[in-house]
């Protein structure tokens, strides 16, 4: 039995007169999966995710959310069952955050209780009768999460989601994003935070509109074929000089030097340089994600 993407887009563009701001992008997202999408400002994110909800309409292409046109007119009757957590919340600075939520929670037709266990889950119950423009970033963020997760939403769309949160606040946001997953909730997320992006179950790299890659971050490792970076410390530079003679090597000071080797052969590499005299570490460092991003964005303009 076929599982129906939540969010599905088939060769979507959208373009302002002779300006394509996103171009042809293909896209499917499963129930209980989260998608990140990384990319450079202007890339198309914002815009992708905006004809995802519905907020803009596709120049050319298809668009389905929970099987729906999410810009048809029968788009308010799902609307209740879609979260949203902007990167700049704005609520009424005059209001308690208490208020907000309740009043958010009767927008969705969802019990004022639930809205107060949230407030609890997000960890804002001591400051939920102050008035939000006494709030920090991280609690304004902590609020819109929370509005966010009112009525269960089938589908979330999460923009710089973690902006302001501290480390403690961060682990709690990614909690609830795996327990939204576990019930098969689908999380289309953009961010420039690592370890937002490592939560995903797939990156979409997106560069000048064009979705350039689309993966798991082994498969993404694959494409880009970069090599691993082996930094060695060692007692006595002299030591190692016959070795770095025959490699092509960085001096990074005396004691430590780097060369790069492929993946499949880093077990002889790693072998090799271990053999040495007055090795005290080795340190193995695989591309990170803005490496392969650059990566894969230089070889799809080629």
């Amino acid at each position: 039995m076929t599982t129906s993407p939540t969010i599905f887009m088939q060769g979507v563009s959208k373009r302002y007169g002779d300006a394509y701001v996103v171009r042809d992008v293909d896209l499917s997202v499963a129930p209980g999966e989260c998608v990140a999408v990384v990319g450079h400002n202007g890339a198309g994110k914002s815009t992708l995710v905006k004809m995802a909800l519905g907020l803009l309409t596709p120049t050319a292409g298809r668009v389905t959310l929970l099987g729906e046109n999410p810009a048809g007119r029968q788009a308010m009757a799902f609307r209740r069952r879609i979260g949203f957590l902007p990167e700049n919340v704005a609520f009424s600075p005059a209001m308690t955050g208490r208020e907000v939520l309740r009043f958010y929670a009767r927008l969705k037709q969802v019990p004022l209780g639930v809205a107060d266990q949230l407030l609890e889950r997000v960890g804002l119950v001591a400051a939920s009768r102050r008035r939000v423009g006494t709030y920090s970033k991280g609690m304004r963020q902590r609020l819109g999460l929370a509005q966010a997760l009112l009525g269960e939403p089938r589908v979330l769309f999460l923009d710089e989601p973690t902006t302001g949160l501290d480390i403690e606040s961060r682990q709690m946001f990614y909690d609830v994003m795996a327990e939204l997953r576990d019930a098969g909730a689908t999380l289309l997320l953009s961010s420039h935070a690592l370890s937002d992006i490592e939560q995903a179950d797939r990156i979409a790299i997106m560069k000048a509109g064009r979705m350039v890659a689309c993966g798991a971050l082994p498969e993404l490792r694959r494409l880009a074929d970069l090599p691993l970076r082996i930094r060695v410390h060692v007692a006595d530079g002299n030591a190692a000089r016959e070795f770095t003679a025959r490699r092509t090597v960085q001096w990074l000071d005396d004691l430590r030097f780097e060369f790069t080797c492929a993946d499949d052969g880093k077990v002889e590499a790693i072998r090799s340089v271990s053999l040495l005299e007055g090795v005290s570490d080795i340190e193995v460092m695989s591309p990170t994600l803005v490496d392969l991003c650059d990566e894969l964005t230089r070889e799809a303009a080629e």
